[in-house]
């Protein structure tokens, strides 16, 4: 997911996204501890749009309290 697509995308929303990615993640651990991962490439990509999410939460947080 690109940063420009979730810049256009609310607080909750971002926050739900953000909570089915975790889950998606989770999955995915629990796959690779029973040795059957499908798509490996996936852990990478799950973390780095984890990450962007976090970070436009901060941001729209860090907006607020300055105004």
């Amino acid at each position: 997911m690109k940063i420009t697509e979730l810049k256009n995308l609310s607080n909750d929303e971002l926050i739900a996204k953000e909570k089915s990615l975790k889950e998606e993640l989770f999955k995915l651990n629990n796959q690779r501890y029973t040795g059957r991962v499908e798509k490996p490439h996936m852990f990478s990509s799950i973390k780095k749009d984890i990450a962007r999410i976090e970070t436009l939460l901060r941001q729209t947080k860090t907006t607020k309290k300055e105004k």
